[in-house]
């Protein structure tokens, strides 16, 4: 790989080299390397672009990295990738999309995930997604994520987008089964005239089924953010959705939530808050010979990544 791709497998994977897990480099719309193990396959599609990765029941502590590069403008890539996650299994899967743009044309990327959680599994999922380059061509990510969770499976879900996306629609749908449980940790950056879309649509159909949403959002400059959350509980079951925003500049952030209680033991929250950092917060960060975008930026980061 050259210096760019190195570049953009470290933002999205943390990679500096190939893992010697399993392992699935796509580049530029095709597979560039793939790497199977004893215990999690990576099979390509026969009848359209993807993959598809099966985790073996009871495997524990293992992972598997998928990322996705595209170094080329006038590229529109779009992929299905499915995971069969064995009961008992317990694993990470590192996924994510660089695009680094320095020609004129659109370069899109659009993926489609679907997994599939068996009993008792316990998955880490982690998606970063950046873009980069110097052209005026727009950088474009959709993922679509659509998650089936059955009994007492548990998904942690992390997605980060902090740079260089000219525009994102990001899809999550799920269903959960008896005490299933799906937490998601979302934390997008936009700057310039970008904008980003979020919409997650989960079902709460098991007894003791239960969902957590927390999205961390800056907006800045002139761009625009929107999320929509819709959850449906249809069972004894219990959905959070918290919302927060910073806004600066002339930028704009909606949030509009939708709560379907279906059966009258589902509990159902939604929050949102967003507004402009704390004046006080700013002034204590300058005292200490911060200037205000310095200290800005040292608050942006700590609400984003924590």
């Amino acid at each position: 790989m050259d210096k760019i791709e190195q570049r953009l497998l470290e933002k999205i994977a943390d990679l500096h080299k190939i893992p010697s897990g399993a392992f699935n480099l796509r580049k530029n719309g095709k597979t560039d390397t793939r790497t199977s193990t004893k215990d999690i396959e990576i099979s390509p599609k026969t009848d359209k672009s993807g993959i598809d990765i099966f985790v073996k029941p009871n495997v524990k502590n293992k992972s598997v990295h998928i990322p996705v590069i595209i170094t080329v403008g006038g590229l529109t890539d779009l992929v299905y990738n499915d995971f069969y996650i064995g009961e008992n299994a317990d694993v990470l899967i590192v996924a994510g999309c660089g695009i680094h743009n320095k020609t004129c044309n659109k370069s899109e990327h659009n993926g489609i995930h679907t997994f599939h959680i068996g009993k008792n599994a316990k998955v880490k999922y982690v998606e970063k997604h950046v873009g980069e380059g110097e052209g005026s061509g727009e950088r474009v990510l959709n993922p679509v994520t659509k998650i089936f969770m059955r009994e007492n499976s548990f998904m942690e879900m992390e997605t980060l987008q902090l740079e260089g996306v000219s525009s994102t629609i990001r899809k999550t749908e799920a269903k959960l089964y008896q005490n299933a449980s799906l937490h998601i940790q979302e934390n997008i950056l936009t700057t310039d005239s970008q904008t980003a879309k979020t919409l997650f649509k989960v079902e709460l159909l098991g007894d003791s089924s239960s969902v957590e949403v927390v999205s961390h959002s800056v907006a800045r400059d002139s761009s625009y953010q929107e999320f929509k959350s819709d959850l449906i509980g249809k069972n004894h079951c219990f959905g959070h959705v918290e919302c927060d925003g910073i806004l600066l500049d002339n930028a704009r952030i909606v949030s509009v939530p939708k709560i379907d209680a279906i059966d009258s033991n589902a509990s159902l929250i939604h929050e949102a808050a967003i507004g402009k950092i704390a004046g006080d917060e700013l002034n204590k960060l300058m005292t200490l010979g911060l200037t205000q975008t310095e200290a800005e930026n040292t608050i942006i980061q700590g609400f984003l990544l924590g």
